[in-house]
């Protein structure tokens, strides 16, 4: 089960990633490059939303606390949170295996 802050770190991926992923080959490494490192990227997440520039402003505060709480997590809960992403991708390559 995921702590309270993954799930308040995913949330904006939950509400806004369909869009601002649209069209990504790689999503999920996308979301890799935003927490492979000891500090959320927020220069490649900036880089994200500026191709979707109507959203920017509807999200930008969310993916700042996202980062903000991702900076803070203790390195096993980030290591969680990367697994998580991974886990994910499997899931989502089978599911797109079966169709």
């Amino acid at each position: 089960m995921a702590t309270a802050a993954i799930n308040a770190i995913a949330a904006p991926l939950r509400a806004y990633g369909a869009v601002v992923l649209d069209g990504y080959d790689e999503p999920h490494a996308e979301l890799m490059a935003l927490v492979w490192g000891p500090l959320f990227d927020r220069e490649h997440a900036r880089a994200l939303l500026d191709r979707r520039p109507g959203y920017v402003p509807r999200v930008l505060h969310d993916v700042q606390q996202a980062a903000d709480l991702f900076d803070r997590l203790a390195e096993e809960e980030r290591n969680r949170l990367r697994m998580l992403i991974l886990r994910h991708r499997s899931r989502w390559d089978n599911a797109g295996a079966t169709h």
